[in-house]
Order: C-alpha cells, then structure tokens, then sequence
C-alpha cells in the first residue's frame, strides 16, 4: 500500500496522444535556462536560516528550556526543510543548475538532509510526470487513486485498505514519518541498479549523520531535534505533493485519450498560496507549469506565469479551497470528476 505514496519526485513527457499543441507552449523554453547566481543564493537563503534553527533547538533542549520551545523552533525549521526539498526537486529534473554534476551533488547532500535518496527519487518523479493522470499508467509516484469501478470490484481488504491510506490522518498523521524513516530506506521493488545503489549509499550517509550526533550532542537530542522537524516538513510536504493533483474536477484519463498538456494544464494545479508560504515551497504551488516545463527552475516559474496570460488560470486553488481535497477519494470516470466516499452510492 504505502509503496504507492509519494515514490519522488526527471523531467520525463508522457506519451502524448495529442497531434497538435498550443502555440504558446513553445514561449515557456525561454524559461528554461537556469541561472548560477539565483541557485546559489536560494541554497544560502535557505541552508543558512537552517542551519541557525538547529543551533537554536540544540541550546534551547541543552538548556533545560520547556519542550515547546524546540518544538515551536521546529516549525519554521521545517518550513526550511521543505524549501530545501523542493531545490533538491529541481536538482532531479536537471533544472537548478546548468551542470549535471552540480544537480546531482547538491541533490544528493540535501537527499541526505531529507532523508530521500536522490537516485531513487528522480526516477520515481521521473515516472509520475510521465504517467500522471494516465488510468492505465498508474505505477510509481502516485498518491494511490482507485475508480470507483475499481473500487466496487476490489476485495473487501483491499477496500478497507484503500480508506485507511486516503484517510486523513494516516495520509498526514502517520505517513511524514512512516515514509521518510522506514518506506525510503529501501528500494522499490522496480527499481534498476543505479535506483537500488543510491538508497543505500544515502542510507550509509543517513546513518553516519546519526552516528556522528551522537558522539557529539548525543542521540536523543539528536532525536529531539530531527524527528519534529521531519514529521512537519513530511506533513506539509505531502500536503503539498497530494493537492497538486487531488481536486475537483481534476484530471484522469484513459492512454488512448491522455496528453501530457491537458494533464498540466487540468491535472495539476494552480494552488495560488499566500507570498510567504509560496517562497517556502519555492514555487512548487505553480504546479500546472512546472508540468509544462519540468526544466524550468523555481525561481523562474513565476515570472513565467507572469509573462505567458494563458498561464493564469481562473479556476486556480486556494488554500480554503483545497481543504475539501482530503475527501475527494475516488475517480468517477463517468462524471470525470474526483468524489468522496459518501457519494460513492449515487455514483
């Protein structure tokens, strides 16, 4: 079951049905080129807060200062930690610098840092952008999306498995750390040699981490500071990977019908966040048009929603709004339309 859940985020296209696309599609490559001093400064702006943070929690718990006060300092901690996954995203398409190799350096020492596998991770995202929103392509890098037809005709176990992980509280309660900690330190079972090598090269890098804290400030104030930072930065980070793709009416299709621009630009969405929380997921929130253009860097997607009109869509997310997404459980092919368990008897 949680194989499915969030396998990574390679800038791979579907297999487009589409014989023609819009002319405007061509306007995003100029977005493309990435730019060494952006990268280097979001990497400063974000590592350095960070790495202050840490400090801070280590003295508040060496201290004696109250349990809430690390904890309180783990939020915004956090939010860094997410920043820095979503650069570590950028590092997987090949889109945050201009040097492979300096893609996969980075990635693989904030890999480390989030407790994912950098290898692993961008074949897995590799293939959600290249089967997202296909029915008949569902693999890996998927929330798990059962029809409702599906659903009717699965076995009473798998039914009650399916409602125990889209229930909310597995998805955000118990998931961040189920899936950072346990679910990622092994590999997929389709995983290939280079996937397998790097989850357990950046397990031995995990490890020593750990080895080395606790030598030095010691394990369970090691343990006090990593676990509530990775329990929110992995809630508010599959928050963010599950409402880019789970809305209404969102987009699913069959592979005779499916075409990666319609999966963009209907299937992934507009989630226009408050400015703050925007630079704290370092754009991600423009979902549509990185699904456009998975080589567009962060820090060039809004300018790009900015300078292309037929970016901006009306029907956009808000964060009220994508509040209902959490019962939207199941795919009505007939309505083409995400639903929730309730109304799964008028379906």
């Amino acid at each position: 079951m949680s194989c499915n859940l969030f396998s990574g985020f390679v800038s791979l296209q579907g297999m487009d049905t589409s014989s023609s696309r819009p002319d405007w599609l061509s306007r995003l490559k100029s977005f493309e080129q990435p730019v060494r001093w952006r990268a280097l400064w979001q990497l400063v702006n974000t590592l350095v807060p960070y790495a202050v943070l840490l400090v801070a929690m280590y003295l508040s718990i060496t201290r004696g200062f109250p349990i809430w006060v690390p904890l309180i300092l783990a939020l915004p901690a956090a939010a860094f930690l997410v920043r820095l996954f979503v650069i570590f995203h950028d590092c997987s398409h090949g889109s945050f610098f201009a040097s492979r190799r300096a893609n996969r350096i980075v990635g693989t020492i904030l890999g480390v840092l989030s407790f994912t596998a950098y290898g692993s991770w961008q074949h897995g995202h590799g293939v959600h952008h290249s089967t997202s929103g296909n029915l008949d392509r569902r693999t890996i890098g998927e929330v798990w999306t059962l029809t409702v037809d599906e659903y009717r005709a699965s076995p009473w176990y798998t039914r009650l498995g399916y409602r125990i992980y889209r229930n909310p509280f597995f998805l955000f309660g118990v998931a961040p750390l189920l899936l950072f900690v346990i679910v990622q330190r092994f590999p997929h079972k389709l995983s290939k040699a280079r996937q397998i090598r790097s989850v357990w090269i950046t397990n031995v890098l995990i490890a020593a981490v750990v080895v080395a804290a606790a030598f030095t400030i010691g394990l369970p104030t090691y343990l006090l500071i990593q676990v509530p930072i990775m329990y929110f930065a992995g809630m508010a980070g599959i928050w963010l990977f599950y409402v880019q793709h789970q809305f209404d009416p969102g987009y699913w299709e069959r592979a005779e019908e499916w075409n990666s621009v319609d999966s963009a630009m209907e299937g992934s969405s507009y989630y226009k966040l408050p400015k703050i929380l925007q630079w704290f997921s370092a754009n991600i929130g423009l979902h549509h048009v990185h699904h456009l253009k998975p080589r567009i860097p962060n820090y060039n997607l809004q300018r790009c929603l900015d300078t292309i009109p037929e970016l901006r869509l009306k029907d956009h997310l808000t964060v009220r709004q994508s509040v209902r997404s959490i019962w939207l459980n199941l795919w009505d092919e007939a309505n083409g339309r995400l639903i929730g368990f309730r109304e799964l008897k008028t379906a």
